[in-house]
């Protein structure tokens, strides 16, 4: 893993999560569905949680709530600013340091033995594939409710030029 190819991976992310939020708000079932909503939080929290590691803010402060899927969405939204801000100051030795997890004795009950420590490279990429693995989740479930899930394979961003993410209007 080098910076290089992991800003890349976290341009195609914030493309992708924009490209499946616009199909989403764009289906009358999808804005109201409270499944896409809980998929979509998920997501988004995770993305933030390990933001907060990498920050090395381990705050109690719970996370917002939302009962609608704009102000989720725009949540969603915010954090690519914070993140590219973040991930602009690693380097490839950065990326290759240890990042022990916070939440490492949740791991160990789930495992049956402690985690083996990771680098801050391999939580970035992880929050990477997390995401795509949500996003997968929402285009099927979008498809369930009558909605038309968007192409947002990692090929086809770079087929349609690498494109910089388009948010639906807040």
């Amino acid at each position: 893993m080098n910076i290089n190819s992991l800003t890349d991976l976290y341009r195609h992310m914030e493309w992708a999560d924009a490209t499946v939020w616009k199909a989403v708000l764009a289906s009358e079932s999808g804005r109201t569905d409270a499944k896409l909503r809980e998929y979509f939080y998920h997501l988004h929290m995770v993305q933030r949680a390990f933001l907060r590691m990498w920050r090395n803010e381990l705050s109690e402060t719970p996370y917002p709530t939302f009962d609608d899927a704009q102000p989720l969405m725009l949540w969603g939204r915010s954090y690519y600013s914070e993140a590219f801000d973040h991930l602009s100051a690693f380097s490839d030795e950065k990326l290759s340091e240890p990042m022990p997890l916070p939440w490492a004795s949740m791991v160990e009950k789930h495992l049956g033995h402690a985690p083996e420590t990771t680098t801050i490279g391999e939580t970035a990429l992880q929050v990477a594939m997390h995401s795509l693995y949500h996003r997968g989740q929402i285009n099927a479930r979008l498809k369930n409710v009558g909605g038309e899930p968007p192409l947002v394979d990692y090929i086809a961003w770079i087929w349609l030029g690498r494109p910089a993410a388009d948010w639906p209007a807040s």
